[in-house]
């Protein structure tokens, strides 16, 4: 797989380079290098000079979307245990079903899912699963990004893979042949899934988050989702992140997964140690897990993103719905109509996103960042005041979305065209992933 072929100047009638200030530019320019990050942006009339050849679009290029929680391989899972709250869900019915799957089923769910990813303008996800060489190599083949984090866990069933020392062995081991990101791109980023302060022992979240700091590498976990799910913890230590606190993982780069039944203490814990909050709004509520304080979180200087979750959990992979269901429940639970703006919404799914996995050079379109672009149709009945820029914003988050995405580039090579994967057969991606879901439900 390659990069960019060579230096590119892409123009659009508008660009949104998601700065902190979610800025408008009208007929911009935005310059590729060879490598595959963006040389400039902004509006033409500032464009340096430039023989590179250049690609007009028409409507509206932005930066790829940041999904900074998902587990996308469980394409194949979706709808099953579809009305369980999240312990019954898991016990009972998703750790059976995965305990059947085989390497070559997570790569055809890991694909199917890439394609899906990339049809809704997002091009970076943060991955928590198993089966390492096959979701990386599935994010390879599809030309996507990824920041993958191998699950760690240690509960009944799951010995299969090894204990929970064999599986941070085979991170770390990873890492220190390769580095912390690898590939085409850097598309490869790799870090460490210690899956919940329930399915592992203290002194196993201990040593994975002391691998972690000594590499400067990424700890995803899930932290605080339902409010039964981690009770022991909670009257041992009086809160999860009271407990990663004294255990020492908050120390270093964390991404807590949900974030919905946090105290204030909690919160004011998880702004002083830096950690980030992966929101997942519609997983959250599909288990019946809660309603994060993301006001809350936001107000204390908690770095947020957004996450879909797996898609047999949240059942989509679309960041947009999740951005405004995140914006919904903000200002119904808030009673706060400006809560979250279209604006703070956007820069959630990209921005700041980003930032939330430690990646300045994801999630904007700013000189030195990857050049991680979408292509966006304004010829959509959902833009009704184009020329105006804060009614072009709410019309985009609000009433467009993932349907209106038409071509994607990461790293300066297209791998979206026309709504179409330019890597794999996006029908036969979808035939794999339903071939493993008969085999699942015949039993």
């Amino acid at each position: 797989m390659t990069s960019a072929a060579g230096p590119l100047r892409f123009t659009a009638p508008i660009a949104l380079p998601c700065d902190p200030a979610c800025s408008v530019v009208r007929d911009a320019v935005v310059d590729v290098d060879a490598d595959g990050r963006i040389a400039w942006a902004g509006p033409r009339a500032d464009a340096p000079p430039s023989d590179a050849p250049v690609r007009a679009l028409p409507g509206l290029l932005m930066p790829g979307l940041v999904n900074t929680h998902c587990h996308t391989p469980m394409t194949m899972l979706r709808g099953m245990g579809g009305d369980l709250p999240l312990l019954r869900w898991l016990q009972d019915v998703m750790w059976p079903a995965e305990g059947r799957l085989t390497a070559e089923d997570v790569h055809a769910g890991m694909t199917s899912g890439c394609v899906e990813l990339l049809r809704t303008g997002c091009t970076t996800s943060v991955e928590m699963y198993f089966f390492t060489d096959a979701v990386i190599d599935a994010v390879r083949t599809t030309g996507s990004r990824a920041l993958v984090t191998p699950g760690i866990i240690a509960v009944p069933g799951w010995d299969r893979l090894g204990s929970w020392q064999d599986m941070r062995d085979d991170i770390s081991a990873r890492i220190d042949a390769d580095g912390l990101r690898s590939g085409p791109g850097e598309r490869i980023e790799l870090g460490y899934g210690p899956h919940a302060a329930y399915t592992l022992p203290p002194e196993a979240l201990a040593s994975v988050s002391e691998h972690a700091r000594d590499r400067g590498a990424l700890v995803h976990i899930h932290v605080a989702e339902s409010a039964e799910e981690d009770s022991a913890q909670r009257a041992a230590y009086g809160s999860v992140p009271a407990m990663l606190d004294q255990l020492g993982v908050l120390d270093g780069r964390v991404l807590a997964a949900h974030g919905v039944q946090l105290s204030d203490t909690d919160i004011t814990t998880l702004a002083g140690r830096g950690a980030a909050v992966a929101h997942c709004p519609g997983s959250n509520a599909k288990l019946a897990a809660g309603i994060a304080r993301v006001v809350d979180l936001r107000r204390a200087g908690v770095r947020l993103g957004l996450g879909t979750d797996g898609p047999a959990s949240g059942d989509d992979l679309d960041l947009w719905h999740q951005a405004r269901l995140a914006g919904l429940l903000a200002r119904v639970s808030s009673g706060d109509a400006a809560a979250l703006t279209a604006a703070d919404l956007l820069l959630l799914a990209t921005r700041d996103g980003a930032a939330a996995i430690g990646r300045d050079d994801l999630g904007a379109l700013e000189a030195g960042r990857w050049a991680d672009l979408v292509h966006v149709d304004l010829d959509d009945p959902a833009f009704v005041a184009p020329d105006d820029d804060a009614q072009l914003l709410s019309n985009l988050v609000w009433a467009g979305g993932a349907r209106l995405v038409r071509d994607v580039w990461v790293a300066g090579e297209q791998v979206l065209a026309d709504t179409e994967p330019t890597r794999v057969d996006r029908a036969a991606a979808q035939g794999a992933v339903r071939a493993v879901a008969d085999r699942l439900r015949a039993g």
